[in-house]
């Protein structure tokens, strides 16, 4: 069955697309990762060393600076498959240059970024485990906290109500109004606009306290089409909807908690539930269900790959493949940025010859495989 995602994911790729215009919002980062080649345990033993020891250093440790922000990777990875996406994002002036630098082959429209004082910064530490890597991210929101409806104009509104997606990312990095945000934007998408919503929250737990509200103000409104989710934000949301998931946190897989998480979600909210993990990516609605492997790869990087599944997923929506062939497409576009010794997104070219030399993860969750209800 996946070989027939597969074929129609490649015939899919050589058709001539819909036209799609995305509107992606609010946040960009400087961002440095570092690749560290110890596991947590060993990391932690190495620093407390070196702490012991008044201070000194470690030689020899692979670091790079790259394009951060959920909104600016997910421009890149949409305008690099033939998506019209103008992002709505804040910035200093040097960060503008940098936008500028990473997205500039795209031609895509800039003149909606917002110039603030303090710019959006984050280490990214890749840590070893067993079944890959894991990455701690340390950040400084930077101005992008006070980040909120009162910085956009109706020049922005006007690029809203005519997006065919409109998509906010990074809940929690706008501190302050992120809830607001994302009320008065869908709003203004329902009310005015002809387009689809599209949220992914990223991790909410910077700003826990919060969650509650935006639980009530938000998802559980009818303002949002698509709710995009990994694992853990899955089960962070769910657990307030249902004891159940976090009584069961012992006792079940975490793939397995991952989808018990979104069948709850899923119940209880009115969006569709995008749920993509390392090992499968599935949607849920109350009436539907659809889990699809993700391709066998070896990752070199730890951090992106759900602004580049985000991608994927939105040109599979806006051309209205099937939920099989929209979930493959999202997972063949992380597992290439994924896997991409320079980290950069596919065109739809390069996608194609990417899927057709890829096999699929063998792994299972269950009965679930690929399976549609």
């Amino acid at each position: 069955m996946t070989q027939d995602y597969k074929h129609k994911l490649l015939n899919f790729l050589k058709e001539k697309h819909s036209k799609i215009d995305a509107v992606v919002m609010p946040d960009f980062f400087y961002d440095r990762l570092i690749s560290i080649d110890y596991d947590p345990e060993q990391f932690s033993s190495v620093i407390t060393d070196i702490t012991l020891r008044k201070g000194g250093s470690i030689d020899g440790v692979a670091q790079m600076d790259i394009r951060g922000g959920n909104a600016v990777n997910t421009t890149s990875a949409l305008a690099a498959l033939g998506v019209n996406v103008t992002p709505i994002v804040c910035t200093s002036k040097l960060g503008l240059h940098q936008i500028k630098f990473y997205l500039g082959k795209y031609r895509t429209d800039l003149s909606h970024v917002k110039i603030v004082k303090k710019a959006s910064l984050t280490t990214a530490l890749e840590l070893k485990k067993e079944d890959g890597k894991a990455n701690i991210m340390l950040r400084d929101v930077g101005s992008l906290a006070n980040f909120g409806p009162s910085d956009l104009t109706e020049r922005d509104y006007e690029l809203i109500e005519n997006a065919d997606y409109v998509c906010l990312f990074n809940w929690a990095g706008t501190k302050k109004f992120g809830t607001a945000l994302a009320e008065n934007v869908f709003h203004r998408v329902k009310t005015e606009g002809k387009g689809k919503t599209y949220y992914d929250t990223a991790d909410p737990t910077p700003n826990k306290d919060k969650i509650p509200e935006l639980m009530r103000d938000v998802l559980k409104t009818s303002r949002i089409d698509v709710l995009s989710l990994n694992e853990n934000e899955a089960i962070c949301y769910a657990g307030i909807l249902s004891g159940e998931i976090l009584g069961n946190q012992k006792n079940k897989r975490f793939d397995e908690l991952a989808i018990e998480a979104a069948r709850v979600l899923a119940k209880n909210l009115p969006a569709r539930i995008d749920l993509h993990t390392t090992v499968f990516s599935a949607t849920f609605t109350k009436k539907t269900e659809v889990v699809v492997p993700t391709f066998k790869i070896k990752a070199l990087r730890a951090t992106g790959a759900g602004d580049a599944w985000n991608a994927g997923n939105i040109l599979g929506d806006g051309n209205g493949v099937s939920d099989e062939c929209r979930l493959t497409l999202a997972n063949a576009v992380s597992a290439y940025y994924l896997s991409n010794l320079d980290g950069v997104h596919p065109t739809r070219r390069k996608l194609a010859k990417f899927v057709e030399n890829s096999a699929f993860n063998t792994h299972s969750v269950g009965s679930f495989w690929a399976k549609s209800f």
